[in-house]
């Protein structure tokens, strides 16, 4: 009885041994970010331009708020012409700030391209050296604890991507 005991619970210690050899590590991203050179430059460039362009869009807001409030107070003695040129002016005024806003920092603004274009580099700076620290240190996965748990390195022997697919195939 003994045996039979032992033969069903062989299974379960082999893989916990397996699953006690893996390795894990993790980083902070954001202590990494905050103390690299390159970031903190890429940063520093990032945040000039957003100023550059926060300054032209409280001109843009400050010149249609002028206008506005000059319109208010001359509305009742304007004749119809100009009440409707004026309205029609501040309209545009409006479009045009919402358009520069959306230009330079909407979803694919500027600010998101040049995001992109000057942190690229680094986070791949970044990722290179992860890789070459997991595999110094032989580790089987990497997670970064900043914010959202996320998945930075894992061992590609860990990788169910083709099998998934080919359970999916056969379905």
């Amino acid at each position: 009885m003994k045996r039979i005991f032992l033969f069903l619970l062989l299974p379960f210690l082999i893989s916990g041994i397996n699953f006690a050899q893996l390795k894990i590590g993790y980083i902070d991203s954001d202590t990494i970010f905050n103390n690299l050179p390159d970031a903190q430059d890429a940063r520093q460039k990032l945040d000039a331009m957003i100023q550059e362009w926060q300054g032209e869009l409280m001109k843009m807001e400050t010149n249609w708020k002028t206008k506005y409030d000059d319109y208010e107070k001359r509305k009742l003695i304007m004749s119809d012409q100009t009440r409707t040129e004026t309205e029609s002016e501040l309209i545009n005024l409006e479009k045009q700030i919402a358009e520069y806003r959306e230009k330079k920092f909407g979803n694919n603004g500027e600010l998101f391209q040049k995001q992109d274009e000057l942190m690229k580099p680094v986070q791949n700076k970044v990722f290179n050296a992860i890789k070459l620290v997991a595999e110094e240190e032989d580790l089987d996965f990497v997670f970064d604890r900043s914010g959202d748990i996320m998945l930075l390195y894992a061992k590609d022997k860990y990788d169910l991507t083709t099998k998934v697919l080919e359970k999916l195939k056969l379905e």
